[in-house]
């Protein structure tokens, strides 16, 4: 058996009875206690990581990874909500809270004339002090009384409804791409990790565009299930549901 098996192993069995958020021994811990490398060592833990058993924070060590967190069909719950369901705690580690110009993206997403500002809000959404996303919205100004409320324990869609806004239906499209430096800093993962990338327009109850929103997740914390209903042969096509 290859060392670095004995060592997998081993670590498979110590994950198996941890709780998640656990620490698991460092790399040279590991290497002194199976006198091998700290290379040998780092592979065996490597492969723990790629299962999505580990999570290695730069700087911190090597934890019992969290169980994913599923997102599945059905009514569209804002993230505070939704982990309030879970029985979480919901934070936000604001980056940006600003009036700026709108970006051609943020025009044609909010139905907006050229040359106008938006709203632009930018925060690390945590669950239970775990990293789980990165959002960046943007809203008419018009909805600048948001930036008064306390958006990093709160709900910025509360602070919406507030003000007489109220989100109400989401469209959204889903692709992945690689996290760059500044994000995996943020989201606590190693560069260039893969990131799942959600983008949504939300209208308001009147149907006008109220909130558009990219919101980068972890997909070894946070997944989004999807429903796929196929058509009998000959039909014209299929119809997929996401939750």
């Amino acid at each position: 058996m290859a060392r670095y098996h004995e060592i997998e192993r081993w670590l498979r069995e110590r994950v198996v009875a941890a709780a998640p958020g656990e620490t698991l021994p460092s790399e040279s811990a590991l290497a002194a206690r199976f006198g091998v490398s700290r290379m040998t060592a780092r592979h065996a833990v490597q492969n723990l990581a790629l299962d999505g058993l580990v999570e290695r924070r730069r700087g911190a060590g090597t934890f019992v990874a969290t169980q994913r967190l599923h997102r599945r069909a059905g009514p569209l719950l804002n993230f505070t909500e939704d982990m309030r369901r879970r029985g979480k705690r919901a934070s936000s580690t604001l980056l940006t809270a600003e009036l700026r110009r709108a970006r051609k993206a943020e025009l044609d997403a909010l139905s907006l004339a050229g040359d106008t500002r938006v709203v632009a809000i930018s925060r690390v959404r945590l669950g239970d002090g775990v990293p789980l996303a990165i959002e960046h919205a943007a809203l008419p100004a018009t909805c600048a009384g948001v930036l008064a409320a306390d958006l990093e324990r709160g709900s910025l869609h509360e602070a919406l409804t507030g003000l007489g806004r109220t989100p109400t239906t989401a469209h959204a499209w889903i692709t992945a791409r690689l996290a760059t430096k500044p994000e995996a800093r943020l989201l606590d993962v190693a560069p260039r990790g893969p990131l799942l990338i959600e983008r949504r327009v939300i209208l308001d109850a009147a149907g006008e565009p109220l909130e558009s929103t990219e919101t980068l997740y972890v997909p070894e914390r946070y997944v989004i299930d999807a429903t796929f209903t196929l058509n009998s042969p000959g039909s014209s096509g299929v119809r997929a549901t996401a939750g």
